[in-house]
C-alpha cells in the first residue's frame, strides 16, 4: 500500500462519522501493546484554542532539548500534519505502513489515526506527547492513557448534540480527561468546582488567556516560558491578503469579529454548529457574503446557509464551492477548517 492508497483508505472511514466511546480504540491499542502507556502525555481539551496551546507547548518543550510528539486535528495543509515530532510530519512511508498494518480494525477514521499516532510516538520513543482532544473529553478517542497532565483551555457551547446542552455539562465532559492520580491546568476558575475533584491537584492559570495556560504548563515542568503563541494554519491567518479562520462557534466568532470591517467573505459551515449564532456576529461585519457548500456530509448546503446569512447582510450570494467563489476576490474565508482545506494551497 503506497501513501496515496493509504490516505484514501483511512479517509474512506470518514463516512462512519463521529463514533463516541472507547471500546474500539482500546481494543486496537491492546493489539499494539498499549503504546499510550509508554510516554509522558500532556492531554489538552477545551472548546477554543486547544490546537494553538498544544502546538506552543510542544514547540516550547522541544526547544528545551526534548523529543516531543504533537497530535492535533483537523488538518489543513497536509493530512500528515496531524502527527508530528519536533515539527516534522510523520513520513508518508511510516503512515502508509501503519495504516496497512492496522487499517482492518473496526473503528472510525479518527480512532485509527489516534491509535497510529500513539504507536508511532512510542516506536520513536518521544519524551513527551502533546495530545489534542478531537471532541469533548470523556468519550474522545484520545482519552486512553493511565496518567497525564491534563490541560483545559476556554470552554463554551459547541458540539451540543454530543457533549451536553449546557456549558456546565460540556465542562463536565471535558473533565473526563482528568485523572485522580494526575494534575490539571485550568484556563480560569470559572469551572473550578467541576474539575477540582477529578484530579490530584488543580492548577489555575493566573491569566485567562492561552499564553498564560502554556506558561503555567512550562512552569509545572520547569521549562523556560514561551514568549508568544505559535501561529497555526487557518487560525486567524493572513495569506495572500486574505484572512483565514476555521473557527466555527460563537466564541470563535467573538474572537474574530474585532478584526473585521466591510469584508467580502466566503463562508461555509457544518450543519451541527450554532450557525445563526455565528452569523449574527460575523455577517454584519461583511459587505458581501458568498455562501458555499463544503465537501463533507456534515455540511449545511450553500442555499440554506445563504438564507440564514440574509438576516444579517444585504448582499448574499451562493457558489458551488470555495474554489469557484475565489473569483469574487474575498478578504475573508471563514466558518470551517474543512472548507479552507479545499483551497488553502491555491491562495
Amino acid at each position: 500500500m503506497n501513501y496515496n492508497e493509504a490516505k484514501n483508505f483511512i479517509k474512506e472511514k470518514e463516512s462512519l462519522g463521529i463514533m463516541p466511546g472507547l471500546s474500539r480504540i482500546l481494543a486496537l491499542l491492546s493489539d499494539m501493546d498499549n503504546p499510550q502507556d509508554k510516554m509522558k502525555i500532556i492531554h489538552i481539551a477545551g472548546t477554543n484554542g486547544k490546537g494553538t496551546v498544544a502546538a506552543t507547548i510542544a514547540d516550547s518543550i522541544a526547544n528545551s532539548g526534548f523529543k516531543v510528539g504533537l497530535f492535533t486535528s483537523p488538518w489543513v495543509i497536509d493530512y500528515r500534519e496531524q502527527i508530528q515530532i519536533n515539527g516534522e510530519f510523520i513520513s508518508e512511508d511510516s503512515l502508509a505502513k501503519l495504516i496497512e498494518k492496522y487499517g482492518g480494525a473496526n473503528c472510525s477514521e479518527f480512532e485509527l489515526l489516534t491509535a497510529i499516532m500513539f504507536k508511532y510516538f512510542a516506536d520513536c520513543k518521544v519524551d513527551y506527547a502533546v495530545i489534542e482532544c478531537g471532541m469533548g473529553g470523556r468519550d474522545d478517542a484520545t482519552n486512553v492513557e493511565k496518567e497525564n497532565l491534563s490541560v483545559i483551555t476556554s470552554i463554551s457551547l459547541d458540539h451540543t448534540d454530543f457533549l451536553g446542552k449546557t456549558i456546565e455539562e460540556i465542562a463536565d465532559n471535558k473533565s473526563g480527561i482528568c485523572r485522580k492520580n494526575s494534575d490539571c491546568v485550568l484556563y480560569s476558575d470559572e469551572f473550578e468546582n467541576i474539575f477540582k475533584d477529578k484530579c490530584r491537584n488543580l492548577i489555575i492559570s493566573p491569566l485567562s488567556d492561552n499564553l498564560s495556560v502554556v506558561n503555567t504548563v512550562m512552569d509545572y515542568f520547569g521549562f523556560e516560558s514561551a514568549n508568544a503563541l505559535k501561529t497555526l494554519p487557518a487560525r486567524q491567518e493572513r495569506k495572500g491578503g486574505i484572512l483565514l479562520d476555521g473557527g466555527h462557534n460563537v466564541s470563535a466568532a467573538k474572537f474574530l469579529a474585532p478584526k473585521l470591517s466591510n469584508e467580502t467573505a466566503i463562508i461555509g459551515m457544518m450543519k451541527d454548529k450554532d450557525i445563526d449564532g455565528y452569523l449574527e456576529i460575523i455577517a454584519p461585519k461583511c459587505k458581501k457574503i458568498i455562501a458555499v457548500g463544503v465537501n463533507n456530509p456534515r455540511a449545511i448546503s450553500n442555499s440554506e446557509l445563504a438564507e440564514m446569512a440574509k438576516k444579517y447582510c444585504n448582499d448574499v450570494s451562493v457558489a458551488e464551492n470555495a474554489l469557484s467563489a475565489l473569483k469574487c476576490n474575498p478578504s475573508l474565508i471563514c466558518g470551517s477548517f474543512y472548507m479552507i482545506r479545499e483551497i488553502y494551497n491555491l491562495i
